[in-house]
């Protein structure tokens, strides 16, 4: 099979008239030609931090403050997962995870709530789809064992070195919640030298200078954060010194869009599009150790195609500033997962 139009080329995007050539789910080429095909053809979307698991509360809470809303074990979220049966917590993790299939996200990295009953549930959930979820377990060891690592909440939370020794051992990804509403378990955060942090809105000027020298990659959450009330976190400031990846947190607050994310991201920070579209695909692939996000020969076929001609997209100049700050769901044509 292939695919035609404008192709978002390589780590930078360059846009080139041609074809993608897929052969047994393999990008065999990418070649340049002259096609009659109006399309935008791009990597799909790793959206690096979901709490899927939220999908039984849409739009609940407002008003809260974090803590009342997220905190362990007895924010609203904790609450009304415990109080949801099995089976609705299945079916609206289901739900998400098609939506995200739909608009082009190839994978998402699941902090999964629930010990390995929450592991099992979201597999559950994504059984028979295309995405893909990378799922790190929480609260147990065992969760960690049966999923893709350990997804920590916290540094003030608990005190996870054993988990996290386990997680290295285990040869599993650990990523852990930091510098969400102050900058005060940044520091105790990167002791446990970490896989990625998350967040990251308040830090010090030490901790820039730790991140950078240590190499540690952050996902950020704008939507989620400017909704919490905890503020933005520094983009720019982040792109400067790391490799930054972005997330959509809690379905309870936020639809799990990587468009809408893209957008928010880059109309707040003063990064290029390109940079913010590193962040939506090949970034995120990175942290979690996938090969793809990149449109190149050799990588694994996680595609999106879009309408050029749609309404909305049609007369667009620059097609990479258009996926990042104009593109939706409306004008998705094709996912190829």
């Amino acid at each position: 099979m292939h695919v035609e139009g404008t192709i978002l080329r390589g780590r930078d995007f360059d846009p080139v008239r041609g074809r993608v050539v897929v052969e047994d789910g393999e990008i065999a080429a990418v070649e340049e030609a002259d096609v009659d095909s109006t399309d935008i053809v791009l990597p799909a979307f790793v959206n690096a931090h979901t709490h899927i698991g939220d999908s039984i509360a849409k739009e609940a809470g407002a008003g809260l403050s974090l803590d009342d809303l997220v905190a362990p074990p007895d924010g609203l979220k904790h609450r009304l997962l415990r109080a949801a049966s099995h089976e609705e917590k299945v079916e609206a993790m289901r739900r998400s995870l098609h939506l995200m299939e739909e608009t082009g996200t190839a994978t998402c990295i699941e902090f999964r709530e629930g010990g390995v009953s929450g592991v099992d549930a979201i597999r559950e959930a994504a059984n028979g789809l295309d995405i893909d979820p990378v799922v790190l377990g929480r609260e147990t060891a065992d969760a960690m064992r049966v999923s893709d690592g350990f997804g920590a909440s916290g540094a003030r939370d608990a005190e996870f070195g054993d988990l996290r020794e386990a997680t290295r051992e285990a040869g599993k990804l650990f990523g852990i919640h930091a510098g969400e509403r102050d900058p005060h378990d940044i520091t105790p955060a990167l002791d446990f030298e970490p896989d990625f942090l998350v967040h990251m809105v308040h830090p010090e000027s030490d901790h820039y200078d730790r991140v950078e020298s240590e190499e540690v990659p952050i996902v950020v959450c704008p939507r989620s954060n400017l909704v919490t009330g905890v503020g933005v976190p520094p983009v720019r400031e982040w792109v400067e010194r790391t490799t930054v990846a972005l997330g959509t947190d809690n379905v309870m607050l936020n639809s799990p869009s990587m468009f809408r994310e893209m957008e928010f991201a880059s109309k707040l920070a003063d990064v290029s599009a390109e940079a913010v579209l590193r962040m939506a695909t090949v970034n995120g692939a990175e942290i979690a150790g996938l090969n793809y996000g990149v449109v190149e020969e050799g990588r694994p076929a996680k595609l999106l195609v879009l309408d050029g001609d749609s309404d909305n997209l049609a007369g667009v100049k620059d097609p990479v500033r258009a996926v990042v700050r104009r593109a939706g769901h409306a004008d998705v044509k094709r996912v190829v997962l």
